[in-house]
């Protein structure tokens, strides 16, 4: 990919490529190859069902319950644009502008294998949409995850016809104005394009597609703080030795042990004599907690990656073999059940972390009682432990698995879901908590580092520290910690270097 486009074609997309895409500026651009697989394939439906009498589901017929309803020629415009406003039934929150553009470019990306039906207009529109932040106003509850994320995507596509609403330069505006700032018209949907675009798994995989990314940056960021942490705890370097993990070689344990020794090399502290034979298992046992969270994303990530690279909408179609076929790709359990499984490595991730900022505070190891001089007249920071303890509290509620729920809908003919939606949108709160575990940790760390002086941590770690005192000072006595706490929640927002 180069700076300027991502290009989405019937090509493999991998998870560098998408992380690329998320975090950059990049506009999509839809390949020829593409573009002759959407042409060919829309000829082959309209050439199908030009004076056919045979059914197909959701082509020319009612959906769902209603799949043995048969729609006239003449109906089946009104049948595409009535499916839009009816599945458009999304409540609670917006979701973020960052996911619902990443919903764009997925669904065009699996639109684009030609196997759905749809216009080469109406991917082009999605694609323009994209690079021109036409951004859909889209809420986070109301799919099921199965039958696709019907509410979310009747939402995301609703301004194709001029209706709903979109965020433009950050205002909410009913989406016929914003096309029509933008000098664009309305779709005129085909056969088959409304159920092609809400049938889909998009709101579930753009959001474990930017959990993954930004999860990534947060195991990072748990390695750097805790190897801090243990540094200031003056810890016993042997767990991380080479040899404890050669003999228990699960890939994340071992990638995570070698972390920490990197981020260790040349420290005083680690390298001080007199050490204690062991330390708590929050920090004795970091290769092998961090590294099993590791170990679940990298699963996690390769069950997404295959996801967004496939066609997911009902029915499918295959011009080559003159077949149209209903089948249930839009399930989304292969989702629902790796976000749940995210949601408890990110949230161990957390557990772990808040231990340490606990034992950093306790008065162990030659440091003061929550790490303040003076003690009793000052609380120093007791309670920013307080507010991580709830967090991962409120984290472990969460990892309450949304997977082995169902309820039946449409009168029982869609009598399996996988709740897959609900999933995701646990899945990014168990993140967002685990953010701000993560810089508590940090807050505590940095505290007790300064402490130790003129003892010194390893010269990369030391470099992390120099840039976290520019925005957060030493804390001499008690201060707003509000303030200090939600500083080191956008300082780790950063990804590390190097």
């Amino acid at each position: 990919m180069n700076d300027k486009y991502f290009i989405i074609g019937r090509n493999q997309t991998d998870f560098l490529q998408i992380k690329n895409l998320v975090l950059g500026k990049s506009q999509i651009q839809i390949s020829d190859e593409a573009v002759q697989a959407i042409r060919k394939c829309r000829q082959y439906l309209d050439n199908k069902i030009a004076g056919s009498k045979e059914s197909f589901y959701g082509i020319n017929t009612g959906f769902g319950y209603l799949q043995n309803v048969k729609i006239e020629q003449d109906d089946l415009v009104s049948l595409q644009n009535n499916l839009l406003m009816s599945h458009a039934c999304g409540m609670g929150e917006e979701v973020p502008p960052e996911i619902v553009k990443l919903m764009l470019a997925l669904k065009v990306k699996s639109l684009s294998y030609g196997h759905s039906g749809v216009q080469e207009d109406t991917v082009y529109r999605l694609a323009a949409m994209y690079n021109q932040e036409i951004i859909p106003v889209v809420y986070t509850q109301g799919s099921l995850g199965a039958s696709g994320d019907l509410a979310p995507l009747s939402h995301l596509c609703l301004p194709l016809i001029g209706m709903g609403e979109v965020r433009l330069n950050g205002d909410r505006v009913h989406s016929s104005k914003a096309l029509e700032m933008k000098g664009l018209k309305k779709i005129t949907l085909q056969s088959k394009e409304g159920l092609a675009l809400i049938n889909g798994t998009q709101f579930m995989s753009a959001y474990g597609i930017y959990i993954l990314v930004q999860a990534e940056r947060l195991y990072h960021w748990a390695n750097t703080i805790a190897a801090l942490s243990f540094d200031a705890f003056d810890g016993n370097p042997a767990p991380f030795h080479p040899n404890i993990h050669v003999i228990r070689p699960h890939n994340g344990q071992v990638y995570t042990a070698q972390r920490v020794r990197e981020l260790l090399d040349g420290s005083m502290m680690c390298n001080r004599e007199g050490k204690q034979v062991q330390d708590p298992y929050s920090f004795r046992c970091i290769p092998q907690v961090h590294g099993a969270s590791f170990d679940a994303m990298e699963y996690v990530k390769s069950v997404f990656i295959q996801e967004i690279n496939s066609v997911t909408d009902n029915p499918n179609i295959f011009p080559d073999n003159d077949l149209i076929l209903s089948g249930g790709n839009f399930h989304g359990q292969p989702l629902a059940i790796s976000l749940d499984f995210l949601s408890i490595a990110l949230a161990e991730l957390g557990n772990i972390s808040e231990r340490r900022t606990y034992q950093l505070i306790s008065g162990q190891r030659g440091l003061p009682s929550f790490l303040v001089k003076n003690p009793g007249l000052h609380s120093g920071l007791m309670i920013p432990q307080y507010t991580a303890a709830g967090m991962v509290s409120e984290n472990k509620q969460l990892c309450t698995p949304a997977s082995v729920d169902s309820i039946p809908s449409s009168n029982n003919q869609e009598d399996h879901v996988s709740m897959g939606a609900n999933a995701a949108t646990k899945c990014k709160r168990v993140l967002d908590n685990l953010e701000k575990i993560l810089a508590i940790e940090l807050l505590t760390a940095a505290q007790a580092m300064d402490l130790r002086r003129p003892m010194r941590t390893s010269a990369y770690l030391e470099k992390i520290l120099e840039a976290y005192r520019e925005i957060v000072s030493f804390n001499e006595a008690d201060r707003n910690l509000h303030e200090d706490m939600m500083k080191t929640v956008s300082f780790i927002k950063e990804p590390l270097g190097n």
